[in-house]
């Protein structure tokens, strides 16, 4: 990866050699539709909040959804079908550089596939992948209004049918009652996984996942509750009838079915994300590189290269993590769950960065960056929606700060994990086991990568403040009270992900072969972001005396190497003009 052309999608160039030849058809045909609906088309659809009907038509068609998210043991014969990470993260980055709204109709499509191949319910399965044949899409019935994403509670409610009852010899076990909230596709799902208890149990025994159908006369579609092209959806179920054939988990396997899915489901948003800014990206430098402001072209101004060349850094950060998170997660085990940790990450972490990226860009572009005729206004309308609409940032940290006793301080050999761009089908995915456990995950030294970089400057300064964490950690931890306080635990929380996220992002780059300039370039701002965040620990007010010492004590200036910062400038302007969407 030493050319600019293969560090951001560029559709004009665009062609995935390292999948099979079905899946490199689909992936282009899906650019190919985006291109030829046109710009106008695709930022009047968003403007005016209408309903993907028409990506639909041609998900169907393509049978596009059925070859991507069934896995080979449900596909039929069909030897294109499976659930392979790697191609779905390359069709999230598509959907995310063209519209949110249709990676959207696809995540969660995923989201209510995931109680279904979890479960033992062949009947299910089947109808489930008979639907996606069909060109059907799905949805996750998990919130609720008054409780949010909040699995211990839910006010969908199955009453059991009275034994001899009429519902009873006609093979319904239960009739729900109750609404949902916020459930994307629930206006046109075909099954809709819905997270309900009984009423007649207590606890966790009482959880149970169904399969409802929203085109049931009992399904009561009230609203979309966003003004956008999405619809995410409130329903209400009313006397619902529930049988056999519908019940996907029941009891506590019902509660890890809810997590499970999640870890597959919300995946996708760092590469959603990325296929977001990439796209503002090429219009930001096309206009700023050719636009005049007091004699000067707004690209000669230090400040406007600065936020471009931190910009472009960030968003090649953000493919490496992800990316090479893919592979972990394709290699995932009973006997090895990183990707429990690398998750979380991508979910807050990778999204978190869009929203820098696109800030960086925002104050380069002003008032350009909200006409009307701009997909840069529609990102940056909505980028701040992946890390908080998906179980939020802080929650997300919260789980990161459980891996962090293992990571720092108990490693374990592991086999090396390779790059997992192969046609498997991921089917570990469907047996995840209990979703407990977390604390207990190891993960492999993270030393050897960053020493292995250390002859990149910014690379052992940055490393520098890694080992620092680990000593305060080692020497000045929180105590029992910080621990309890979330708001001090999150800037732990901030400064551990630093280092995971290097981690990840120098193994891939010594994957790809990343140019030298760039990976120095990103850990330019990986030590300004550690520090930002040790300065944030110094000004908590619980923060003890040896806890301010360290944060001082941590604080790192980035080599500076205006050559190097040149260089790096270069491959930003190779952009200029690079890609234009079909008007």
């Amino acid at each position: 990866m030493t050319s600019t052309e293969a560090l951001l999608f560029n559709p004009a160039t665009y062609d995935p050699q390292h999948f099979d030849a079905e899946t490199r058809r689909l992936l282009k045909a899906t650019v190919e539709w985006f291109e030829s609906r046109g710009k106008r088309q695709l930022l009047a659809d968003d403007q005016n909040a209408v309903f993907t009907a028409d990506f639909l038509e041609f998900v169907a068609k393509e049978k596009l959804f059925a070859t991507f998210l069934t896995p080979a043991a449900y596909a039929d014969g069909d030897e294109n079908r499976r659930w392979d990470a790697a191609r779905n993260a390359a069709l999230s980055e598509i959907f995310g550089f063209y519209g949110l709204a249709y990676w959207y109709a696809e995540q969660v499509t995923i989201l209510g596939l995931g109680p279904i191949w979890q479960s033992d319910n062949e009947a299910a399965k089947r109808r489930a992948a008979a639907d996606l044949a069909d060109g059907q899409v799905m949805a996750f019935a998990l919130s609720e209004q008054s409780h949010g994403a909040d699995i211990y509670n839910t006010d969908m409610v199955l009453t059991p049918s009275e034994p001899g009852s009429a519902d009873a010899e006609a093979g319904i076990l239960f009739r729900a009652n109750g609404a949902k909230y916020y459930i994307g596709n629930g206006n046109v799902a075909s099954m809709v996984s819905v997270f309900s208890r009984r009423g007649d149990i207590e606890g966790a025994d009482g959880y149970i996942w169904f399969a409802a159908d929203s085109r049931h006369e009992n399904y009561h579609l009230i609203d979309n509750v966003v003004h956008e092209q999405m619809y995410v959806s409130t329903f209400r179920l009313e006397n619902y009838p529930v049988r056999a054939d519908d019940i996907l988990h029941a009891g506590p396997e019902a509660f890890s079915a809810a997590l499970n899915t999640v870890n597959v489901g919300k995946f996708n948003l760092c590469h959603g994300g990325i296929g977001m800014v990439e796209h503002s990206f090429y219009e930001a430098i096309t206009h700023a590189n050719n636009r005049v402001l007091y004699g000067k072209l707004v690209t000669d101004f230090p400040h406007v290269r600065g936020n471009f060349v931190d910009a472009y850094s960030r968003i090649v950060a953000m493919k490496l993590f992800s990316d090479r998170a893919v592979d972990y997660f394709r290699s995932a085990s009973l006997d090895d769950r990183r990707y429990l940790l690398f998750n979380p990450m991508t979910k807050s972490k990778v999204t978190s960065e869009g929203e820098v990226v696109m800030t960086l860009l925002l104050d380069v572009l002003a008032a350009k960056g909200f006409e009307k005729n701009t997909y840069f206004n529609e990102v940056q309308r909505l980028i701040n929606t992946l890390p908080r609409l998906e179980g939020t940032v802080h929650v997300n940290v919260g789980q990161i700060l459980k891996f962090l006793p293992k990571y720092l301080f108990d490693p374990k050999d592991y086999p090396e994990v390779g790059t997992r761009q192969d046609a498997a089908d991921d089917e570990f995915f469907w047996r995840q086991g209990p979703a407990r456990g977390a604390g207990r995950v190891q993960f492999a030294d993270w030393n050897p990568v960053y020493q292995k970089h250390s002859d990149v400057a910014n690379v052992a300064r940055f490393y520098e403040q890694a080992k620092a964490l680990r000593e305060l950690m080692a020497t000045a931890a929180p105590d029992e009270a910080q621990q309890q306080d979330l708001d001090f635990m999150l800037t732990i929380g901030h400064l551990f992900s630093l280092v995971v996220y290097g981690q990840l992002i120098l193994e891939q780059a010594a994957i790809t072969g990343l140019d030298r300039d760039v990976l120095d370039q990103i850990f330019d701002f990986q030590i300004r972001d550690f520090n930002a965040h040790a300065t944030t620990l110094y000004g908590k007010a619980s923060a003890t005396a040896a806890q301010r010492e360290w944060a001082v004590a941590a604080l790192r200036t980035p080599e500076v190497d205006r050559e190097r910062f040149d260089r790096v400038w270069a491959q930003v302007a190779s952009y200029d003009g690079a890609y234009e969407m079909r008007p």
